[in-house]
Parts: structure tokens; C-alpha cells; sequence
């Protein structure tokens, strides 16, 4: 396995990053939706070109590889999103990737990131380590692991997010995001926007029962999810615990984490189809379903992050129905 030097994510890292992406992605867009009378502006990152943010992490990442480690490959770990955005990144830079994923992630998913090229390892997500099977692989192969969420590329790519969030809301004359509520999982998301927009209150959000970032903060130390935790169709959002990396920013810049139920979530996901004519998946609406259930305060200089859309048309189809 090769390992690039540990280090701290940076800010002019996220920077650098936003650079490297806008040369090859335009901007997703911010569009603006009104809750309780208040309007909102919400960043679409399910319109990235493989449905999720995951893109920017793995750009930034696989495009600072030697020339020697792209020729070894990678081997990332991931659900799904991280998956899409590692092979997507690979094929385009003509890298090996191989994804250790969940035998129980969304078949949409698994099958989007075959499309794209990459070899696929599954696991079993309550019994399995995927950390272990995944070095394992890159040791076997000599390849690179690119981690879903604690790694300082992948962080600082995601906070590129934030830069584009800052130069959108400038342009409409309506001056820095005040607040950014994101869905959270490992917190790479989180951590890169608390880099790219230091005046902003950044407000991480998680499925109930995978709460762990927010007891995190609570406890001002890394708390795992614990045991037997309750199915959530936020598959995105299930990392068993938030790592040191991304924690020793999160625990600086943001105040509290919040979590929402399942029907929360649904409402988030049939109002983004409605208003916004989206489609959401479950963990990318987790943000969204925070702040339509009141348990984070909302101006018009707050930011959501939909932060996926890579649902199976099936289990969307009966969301959309159950709220009729």
C-alpha cells in the first residue's frame, strides 16, 4: 500500500481544490426555496455528474497522486457516492479502482459504480470491517487507499462545496452564508466546509440512532454509534464513527449536530421533488429535513446541502406515494 504524508487539511487546500474542480465541473447550482415564509438557498449537489459531492473529495485527491501511484491504483470504501466519485475520477485519469462496498447498499448505486469501471468488493456492513478489508487490499496491490472521509484531500475537496456556495451568494448580493446545514456521515463534508467558509455556523445533520457526530460534539470526544443501531434508509450516512482528522475540526467550529427520523427525512425528499423539481436521496435530504421540522433555525443567509441523489426509482416511487 502506498501512503501519501498525513497532514492537516488547510483551508488554502480547499481553495486549491475548488480551483481543480471549476476547471473541469461548472458550479451546481443554488437555488432558492422558501420554509415557513423564509427563504432558503439550497446547494444541488445531487446534480454532480455522478449524483453526489463525492466527486470533489476524489478529484482532488486522485489528481494529486504521483505518477507512481496512479500506475498501483486505488482502492477507496464507500456505500455508494464516495464509490461513484473515486471510479469516476479514476476512469478519467486512467487509474485502477477497485470500491470496497456494503452487500446491502442501494443496487443503483452499486451498479453506477461497475458502469464507471471499478472493481467491486462487497462486505457485510455489521460484520465486516471494511477499514481491514480495504487495507488490506491496497496492501496486497500496492495501491493508494482514498478514505470516504478521513483524509485531507477528500476533506478539503468537499469544502470546495463551500467556496462556490460563498462566490454564488456574493453574486446575488446577499453576502457570506451565514449558516450551512449539511448531512453528515464520517464528516468530511462538514469539516471542508468549516475550512472553506470560517464565519459560517456549520451545522451537521444525521439520521437518528447514527447520531454519532453529534453525541461526538456533545461529549467533546469521538463517540461511536454503539451497537445494534437501528436501520435508516440514510445508507450514505452510517459510518460506525466519525475519525481524528476530520473530528479536530468539527469540534472547533461547530456548536452542536442535529439528528432527524426517518419521516422527516421522507418530507425533506418529497418537498425537494415538489418545489425543486430534485430528486434526493434519503441522506442527502437529512439537511433539508432539519430545517423543514423546525430543529434548526433558518434566515436567508442559511445554505442546505442536498448533498445526493442516487435512490432507486423504486424506494422513491413509495416515498413520493406515502406522503399523497
Amino acid at each position: 500500500m502506498t501512503t501519501q504524508p498525513m497532514r492537516s487539511p488547510t483551508a488554502e487546500g480547499v481553495r486549491r481544490a475548488a480551483d481543480k474542480i471549476a476547471a473541469i465541473l461548472p458550479p451546481t447550482p443554488l437555488l432558492p426555496l422558501e420554509i415557513a415564509g423564509t427563504t432558503i438557498w439550497c446547494k444541488a449537489e445531487c446534480l454532480q455528474p455522478v449524483g453526489a459531492f463525492k466527486i470533489r473529495g476524489a478529484w482532488h485527491r486522485l489528481t494529486d497522486l504521483s505518477k507512481a501511484e496512479r500506475a498501483a491504483g486505488v482502492v477507496g470504501v464507500s456505500s455508494g457516492n464516495h464509490a461513484q466519485g473515486v471510479a469516476w475520477a479514476a476512469r478519467q485519469l486512467g487509474i485502477a479502482a477497485t470500491i470496497v462496498m456494503p452487500s446491502d447498499a442501494p443496487p443503483v448505486k452499486i451498479e453506477g459504480t461497475r458502469a464507471l469501471g471499478a472493481e467491486i468488493v462487497t462486505y457485510d456492513r455489521l460484520t465486516g470491517n471494511r477499514e481491514q478489508i480495504a487495507r488490506s487490499l491496497a496492501e496486497e496491490r500496492g495501491a493508494t487507499l482514498v478514505h470516504a472521509f478521513a483524509d485531507p484531500w477528500v476533506i478539503e475537496g468537499q469544502g470546495s462545496a463551500g467556496i462556490e456556495i460563498a462566490r454564488q451568494m456574493a453574486e446575488r448580493g446577499l453576502g457570506e452564508p451565514r449558516r450551512i446545514v449539511a448531512p453528515c456521515g464520517g464528516g468530511g463534508l462538514s469539516g471542508g466546509l468549516a475550512l472553506a467558509c470560517p464565519d459560517a455556523e456549520i451545522v451537521p445533520v444525521e439520521p437518528e440512532g447514527w447520531d454519532d457526530v453529534k453525541r461526538s460534539i456533545a461529549a467533546g470526544e469521538i463517540v461511536d454509534v454503539g451497537p445494534n443501531p437501528p436501520p435508516t434508509a440514510c445508507d450514505s450516512l452510517q459510518p460506525m464513527a466519525t475519525q481524528q482528522i476530520n473530528f479536530a475540526i468539527i469540534k472547533e467550529r461547530c456548536a452542536y449536530g442535529l439528528a432527524v427520523s426517518p419521516c422527516e427525512v421522507e418530507a425533506a425528499q418529497r418537498l425537494a421533488f415538489q418545489r425543486l423539481r430534485l430528486v434526493v436521496e434519503p441522506g442527502g435530504a437529512a439537511a433539508l429535513a432539519a430545517v423543514m421540522a423546525g430543529k434548526e433555525r433558518a434566515d436567508e443567509a442559511t445554505v442546505v446541502i442536498l448533498s445526493g441523489g442516487n435512490t432507486d426509482p423504486s424506494a422513491f416511487a413509495k416515498v413520493l406515494t406515502s406522503g399523497a
